[in-house]
């Protein structure tokens, strides 16, 4: 491994485990949340060049924090006077510079980063994307493909909302209990669409650490909120789908989808911990999005241990939850399940016919797969290969191609 290599990996760590964390700590005094990911960037960028010839340091953590707060420290000097920014310069300063001797006592303001994003000044529909790029770093791109919106348009949403946070000098803290409640879904959001990206993109090396942290920041909400259903809801909603990670892929590698899983590979304690975390939030509140999602995942999960078909209760909890979200992913979820009930005729016809006309479907590589199978089931072999096809194209995991692409060769060849 090359000097410059190794560098690279270096700086790949560090972005990957802490950039959150280092973001939501550089913005947490200036409230400038654009500011600190330059500066952030822009240390990266000098580690780049400099770690290759000098060497990856000891602590590469403090080295990046070091440089962004100097970086940080210019640019409130270039758009301040000497006097107005010097007092404010010298708090930040002596804060960060305290932290980068120590980074593992670093104070983790991510939190408190991700309610500010949430706060009633910033757009509804900037929030959870606002939490993503700035606590994982993930792109515009990325993001507008997660909410199914034009990466144009969430590019100009992200730059409004860091926008007003510094304009408006919103406070990065966890709020009372009387502001939580319009917060809380945001962040809640937030957090499992972080875990989706780490739980969809399995062949991205840094996919399964994105989805530890969603655990992590789901464990930590719920800490700090216990009495909240809808948080303990998210977190059984994610246990349930890292309990079956192992099981996911055979020896080979090739994908494996649900209900051709070996449960014995499943994790029952992660099982049991999202049990019960269901059943606590099911007593302490009124039934949300995420604790029906997790009464799916629990359905799913029981049909499997137990080999007791269970699909009409499913459905009954799609039918609830698509009557709270008006979602077309959930229709589409529901789709498939009534295919499990009615028939792969009867979802066709029905709900995946309505979804046809959706122009958000037509880049969402799960409505082509799901199309594919139910016309499949029904002997429609030029409409599923066409449907499969489409899928394929969509897809980015190296090992979900590979089994549509041997869906498509079993149909082709039948």
């Amino acid at each position: 491994m090359t000097d410059a290599d190794a560098a690279a990996r270096a700086a790949e760590r560090v972005a990957r485990d802490s950039y959150g964390r280092l973001v939501a700590f550089l913005a947490a005094r200036t409230r400038d949340v654009a500011s600190a990911e330059d500066a952030l960037g822009e240390a990266f960028a000098a580690a780049l060049r400099v770690w290759p010839t000098d060497g990856v340091p000891a602590n590469p953590d403090a080295w990046i924090l070091t440089v962004a707060r100097r970086r940080q420290t210019d640019s409130i000097r270039r758009r301040e006077t000497r006097t107005a920014a010097e007092a404010h310069m010298r708090l930040v300063v002596d804060e960060i510079v305290a932290a980068a001797g120590e980074p593992e006592s670093i104070p983790d303001r991510r939190l408190a980063l991700m309610f500010a994003c949430a706060h009633p000044a910033i757009e509804r529909g900037a929030r959870a994307p606002l939490m993503l790029q700035t606590i994982l770093g993930l792109t515009a791109e990325e993001i507008a493909a997660a909410f199914l919106v034009p990466p144009a348009a969430m590019g100009q949403r992200l730059v409004r909302a860091k926008t007003r946070i510094r304009d408006t000098g919103i406070p990065f803290r966890v709020p009372e209990k009387e502001e939580l409640a319009e917060r809380l879904e945001s962040v809640l959001d937030a957090i499992y669409a972080a875990y989706s990206k780490g739980w969809n993109e399995v062949g991205d090396a840094g996919a399964p650490e994105i989805a530890e942290e969603a655990v992590w920041l789901g464990w930590l909400v719920v800490s700090l909120l216990p009495d909240e259903p809808e948080a303990k809801g998210m977190l059984a909603l994610m246990l349930y789908a890292e309990s079956r990670r192992s099981a996911r892929h055979d020896a080979t590698g090739a994908y494996v989808p649900l209900d051709e899983q070996d449960t014995r590979l499943w994790d029952g304690s992660q099982i049991a911990i999202a049990e019960k975390l269901l059943r606590e939030a099911s007593r302490s509140g009124p039934t949300g999005r995420y604790q029906l999602e997790a009464a799916i995942q629990s359905a799913h999960t029981a049909r499997r241990m137990t080999g007791v078909a269970n699909w009409p209760i499913v459905v009954a909890l799609y039918d609830h939850l698509l009557a709270l979200t008006s979602s077309p992913v959930v229709a589409l979820n529901r789709a498939v399940a009534l295919a499990e009930v009615e028939g792969a005729d009867a979802a066709l016809s029905g709900a995946m016919a309505s979804l046809a006309n959706d122009k958000r479907m037509l880049g969402y590589q799960p409505y082509w797969a799901a199309r594919g199978h139910l016309l499949a089931r029904l002997g429609r072999t030029a409409e599923a290969g066409e449907a499969f096809t489409v899928a394929i194209g969509l897809t980015t995991d190296e090992a979900a191609r590979a089994y549509l692409q041997r869906q498509l060769a079993e149909l082709q060849q039948s």
